[in-house]
């Protein structure tokens, strides 16, 4: 599994799941100084799971908040005209979130919330969102992300949405690729592309409307870019040997992507509206796994040119190249916090040991963030606040989610198949 480049190989494992199942849920650490806020069950109509639960959920899951359980609550209160402090004081929780859900004409409906603040006895922030039967999760997410926002001054991440490939049996025994997109808590999971070939490294373009990936559907590597709302999709690398590795610029107008098209591995950007290539490394090493800084003014890259696999910075100005890790003897798969202060990989410091770790690009300082042993395709949250990744747990290629400083891991198991490349 862990080659230096994903496009180097694959070890694929014999898995007999078949059954398709929804994410578990299964918090392994948290903050200890997580803030404890109540979150009631909404009342009124309910098409899906209660939003309350959903908003409960989204905050626990970010370490950032410890949720209270129901059976604490001295009362089920719907709006902030039904609730008494004096009666929530004891259960020892900061903010308390309360709504209702009714039906609205035309078959909508209106998704109202409230956060309160327990200890100065007020009414923080309200809200009516007007939404379809399809939109319900959609509602609760973007709720969940304005109580984050409004509490800790951090835009939240609820409402996006994670890509991911998901490899498995079927019934009859052939081996089957799916390119998935679920909501962030690993819900609505959805099959872009279906086939029985190698798909890898999907990457969302910044406005979060297309993705990138490679699949070997036409016999060999190939780079696509599909709309996720059309679902058309167009084959823009093709060339023989490597196509791989894709990474949307931030201007959603190039793409940088790794060619063998001179004879070895190197990165490429595609201007994606005239199709031209500008080659941007000349070595004879493996160039591979581009990712950008947020300016868009360099990439960083692994590469082995000093022996072994490290993280090297690009200056796309310049053409100046700059090593970033020394720590270890590996580092690849790199991903820049979208303030463009941290970049975390796939880090092994001896033997076998694959873990996600974090690097400060100032002080160059690096921390490993996970304990587990074979940990790749770390990608940063938009808000920068979570981490996404691909690792084992209980014999299966699940995604986990960790923060920036470790103290928080969240597991969402995948019963099906085996899980890899998330990118969020």
């Amino acid at each position: 599994m862990y080659q230096f480049s994903s496009w180097l190989g694959l070890i694929l494992v014999v898995l007999s799941l078949s059954s398709r199942a929804d994410f578990v849920i299964d918090i392994v650490g948290g903050a200890d100084d997580a803030t404890p806020i109540a979150v009631v069950p909404f009342g009124g109509a309910a098409i899906d799971d209660n939003p309350g639960n959903i908003i409960n959920n989204d905050l626990k899951n970010s370490g950032v908040f410890k949720t209270l359980p129901p059976t604490s609550f001295p009362a089920q209160p719907t709006s902030s005209a039904e609730v008494f402090f004096h009666d929530w004081q004891h259960i020892g929780s900061d903010y308390l979130v309360v709504g209702n859900t009714v039906t609205s004409p035309l078959g909508l409906y209106s998704m109202h919330y409230e956060l309160l603040s327990i200890s100065s006895h007020k009414r923080i922030m309200g809200e009516t969102l007007t939404l379809n039967a399809q939109q319900w999760r959609d509602a609760a997410h973007q709720i969940a992300d304005h109580i984050y926002q409004k509490i800790t001054g951090v835009r939240g991440a609820f409402a996006t949405r994670i890509l991911y490939v998901d490899r498995y049996y079927t019934p009859h025994g052939s081996m089957h690729f799916n390119l998935m997109v679920a909501d962030s808590d690993g819900h609505r999971a959805q099959v872009v592309l279906d086939s029985t070939q190698p798909i890898m490294s999907p990457a969302w373009s910044p406005d979060a409307q297309k993705i990138a990936y490679v699949s070997f559907e036409d016999g060999r590597s190939a780079v696509f870019v599909q709309d996720l709302r059309t679902r058309a999709r167009e084959r823009v690398a093709f060339f023989e040997g490597i196509n791989g590795a894709p990474a949307w610029a931030p201007d959603g107008k190039n793409l940088a992507m790794t060619l063998s098209r001179s004879g070895h591995a190197e990165i490429y950007l595609m201007n994606l509206e005239n199709r031209s290539f500008r080659q941007l490394t000349n070595n004879p090493s493996i160039n591979t796994e581009a990712c950008w800084f947020p300016d868009g003014k360099s990439i960083a890259f692994t590469s082995d040119r000093g022996g072994g696999p490290q993280i090297y910075r690009l200056d796309l100005s310049s053409g100046q190249t700059t090593r970033l890790t020394f720590d270890g003897n590996y580092n690849a798969r790199c991903t820049i916090s979208p303030d463009g202060k941290k970049m975390a990989v796939v880090h092994r410091q001896s033997g076998q040991i694959f873990q996600i770790a974090i690097q400060d690009l100032v002080s160059g300082d690096m921390t490993i963030l996970t304990q587990s042993q074979l940990d790749e395709s770390p990608s940063f949250a938009p808000n920068g606040n979570m981490l996404v990744y691909a690792t084992r747990y209980q014999n299966q290629g699940i995604m986990a989610q960790v923060s920036p400083d470790g103290r928080v891991k969240v597991l969402l198991p995948e019963r099906r198949g085996e899980i890899h490349a998330p990118a969020w």
